[in-house]
Parts: C-alpha cells; structure tokens; sequence
C-alpha cells in the first residue's frame, strides 16, 4: 500500500527520468548541458566526445587512399523461436497476423566486419563474446588483406575491444588502426546498420525450428546481401547538429 498523497517508488523513479528528457532542463545541473539526457557520458560540449564522433566519420567520408577500412562489432544473443501457431498473411481489408506465444530453441551470436568502402559483410558464428574471440576473428582478416595496406577498424567500448588482451593484439599488429566511437555512442559504427537490416529482414518476424534453422538463415541474408552490397552513404560530420 502507499500512503495517499505519495506516489510509487517506481512512479518516483520515472519521474526522475521524465525530467531529464531531451528538451526538459535535468534540476540537477546548470549551464549548456542542463537539456542533455542522462545516457549521454559527457556534456554536449566536452573534447572528446566531439573528437572521436569528427575522427570516426572523417574516415568515412575520407578515408586513407589505399587503405582497408573495416567496422567490425558483434551482436549477440539472437534468439532461435518458433511460433506456436502458424500466422496468417496479409488480405484485403485485414493485415497480417503473427502469433506472439513462442517456443526457445536457444541463442546464437555473431561478429561480423563491414567493408567500408564496398559495404560487403563477413561474418562469424561465434560462442562467447570475449578478447580471445574477438583477436581469433582479426588474425584471418589480418592475413588475408595484404601485408603493405593499411587497416583502418571503427570499434566500439565493448569489453571484448577494451580487454588487455585485444590492446596486446592491435599493439603487435602496428597497421591496425583503431578509431574508437564515443562512450554510448556505438551508432556511430557503420556496422549496426547493416546488423539493424538483420533484425528487421530475418529475426523479428522470423520463425526458426531451431538454432542451426537460425544460423542458416543468417548466413543466407549475409550471401544475398554480399551479392548486392554498396557502400552506406554518410553525410554526418560528428560536430553539433546546428539549430533549423
């Protein structure tokens, strides 16, 4: 029971987070970055957020001649379900239906590097989502682009890219080159569209009668995606959005 008069804990508590979204001043700071929600790891304003956000997209829209530009990232936990009863297609006059009670038939994980350049994808089904993984994915890249090429690697603050153990790697592999996305920021790696384009094409509304089922579909939007694949058209510059 609450007292009359006083809200929920839970109410108090999204209360708190309604007052510090975008375009509401959060009580509890001052100055320019008073409108900033709380997901954001520095003010508007600090270095080095701007700073990583203007080097990451510099190499997009001007990379090295010559050199490899890759986006790598993983996406993990991807469900294999399968829906308890059939759906039923669109028809005149009624959308198509989906049934929302599901059986698990468990999970599987990828990494996967984009082309920067061409937009074509590799990817790897992986079982654990750690430094060791992540290095045992980079030593084939790194043998199969040639020894005189720069490589050039946009990389999030996963703890697989931060781990001693990857930062041993890319220090004993000097033409590796990493453009690291601000803190919260992971948007900003090319990679996660096309892992948003896996979603929406084969995983939300997919059926799968088991893990392998899931697997080889993947695989198969990644051989047709390979065989259309462009280059992503970026025309953001990593600097403030100005005012309209």
């Amino acid at each position: 029971m609450v007292a009359p008069g006083r809200r929920p804990a839970r109410g108090r508590r999204l209360l708190r987070i309604g007052l510090r979204l975008p375009g509401r001043p959060d009580p509890g700071r001052s100055g320019p970055e008073a409108a900033q929600g709380p997901w954001l790891a520095h003010p508007p304003g600090h270095p080095r957020l701007w700073q990583r956000a203007s080097a990451v997209c510099a190499l997009y829209l001007d990379p090295q001649e010559g050199a490899v530009v890759l986006s790598i990232d993983e996406k993990t936990a991807i469900a294999a379900r399968s829906r308890r009863h059939p759906g039923r297609p669109a028809r005149p006059g009624d959308p198509a239906r989906q049934e929302f009670e599901y059986r698990r038939h468990g999970t599987a994980s990828l990494v996967a590097a984009l082309d920067v350049r061409t937009g074509e994808v590799l990817t790897e089904v992986i079982a654990r989502n750690n430094a060791a993984t992540f290095t045992a994915f980079l030593d084939p890249l790194d043998q199969a682009i040639a020894p005189g090429k720069a490589i050039h690697v946009v990389l999030d603050n996963g703890s697989s890219h931060t781990a001693k153990h990857t930062k041993a790697w890319l220090a004993e592999h000097p033409r590796w080159h990493v453009r690291w996305t601000p803190p919260h920021a992971s948007w900003l790696n090319q990679v996660e569209l096309f892992f948003s384009a896996l979603t929406r094409r084969v995983v939300r509304h997919g059926d799968f009668t088991s893990r392998d089922n899931l697997i080889e579909k993947l695989e198969a939007y990644v051989i047709g995606h390979n065989e259309t694949a462009k280059p992503y058209r970026c025309t953001y510059e990593g600097t403030p959005l100005k005012a309209a």
